[in-house]
């Protein structure tokens, strides 16, 4: 099956690849200014997310031939290939195993190491949704709140709402399953996986996930590669200093 994607622009290909529980719709903003550049960009839905297909199978390694089999239908080469958190793991795998198809490989706020499982709360709050009595966003927000506090957080995660037919919520994502393979999340880039090309991580300046304890392991993995900082930024470095982020990017990429 192949991946759900939103193609803007035209020029070099150009893939984005979300984090858990997000969509390609997420990056649509960004994704425009890039396109502006003469790129096409591909803001592709990982499998259990979004609109692409559901399975009960569920790690790196499936989602990297996911988006090598994309690039296979869409007739993709020697890509740009920019992943966030999740995506960013993908990204990396990806590129380590096909490094033929990549030009240039971006990793936003996630290193190649071990993560442990950190989304229970979240996970648990979206199960709790009872669509049955859950008719508008504003009741599936205020029920979401007893289990994630951050408005911001929520707003993020009730993207995935939509309605399955006339006043019928629902979740776009496979919560069933990636509830029970969350561990996969956070598994760490198989030891002995390289891309020797040239290779961005680009961490938010108030973010945990890319300390200096990483950048040996990242450099191991990616010998070519920087490590730039985006300031005033958590882990959403791209929606909280979209304009640095952009500028490093466009930096990199031209």
């Amino acid at each position: 099956m192949t991946l759900y994607s939103n193609i803007i622009g035209e020029g070099k290909p150009f893939i984005i690849l979300h984090g858990f529980l997000g969509m390609g719709d997420n990056w649509k903003t960004l994704a425009k200014h890039f396109s502006e550049s003469d790129f096409e960009v591909h803001l592709v839905d990982q499998r259990n997310h979004g609109r692409s297909f559901h399975s009960n199978e569920f790690d790196y390694d499936l989602m990297a031939d996911d988006l090598k089999r994309y690039c296979e239908d869409k007739k993709l080469s020697d890509i740009i290939v920019l992943g966030h958190s999740m995506g960013g793991k993908t990204a990396m795998l990806f590129a380590a195993k096909f490094p033929k198809l990549v030009h240039k490989l971006i990793v936003a706020d996630i290193s190649p190491r071990y993560y442990p499982v950190h989304h229970e709360s979240i996970l648990e709050g979206l199960s709790s949704l009872d669509f049955s009595t859950i008719t508008s966003r504003g009741e599936a927000d205020d029920a979401l709140s007893h289990y994630v506090h951050e408005t911001g957080t929520r707003l993020f995660l009730l993207k995935n709402l939509y309605w399955v037919e006339k006043g019928q919520l629902g979740l776009r994502i496979n919560l069933k399953v990636l509830r029970e393979n969350v561990s996969e999340v956070g598994e760490a880039l198989p030891v002995h996986a390289t891309f020797q090309k040239d290779t961005l991580f680009l961490r938010g300046d108030r973010s945990e996930y890319i300390g200096e304890a990483d950048e040996a392991i990242i450099h191991r993995h990616f010998p070519n590669s920087k490590i730039i900082s985006i300031s005033n930024a958590g882990h959403w470095l791209h929606a909280e200093n979209p304009k640095e982020f952009y500028i490093a990017v466009m930096n990199f990429v031209s």
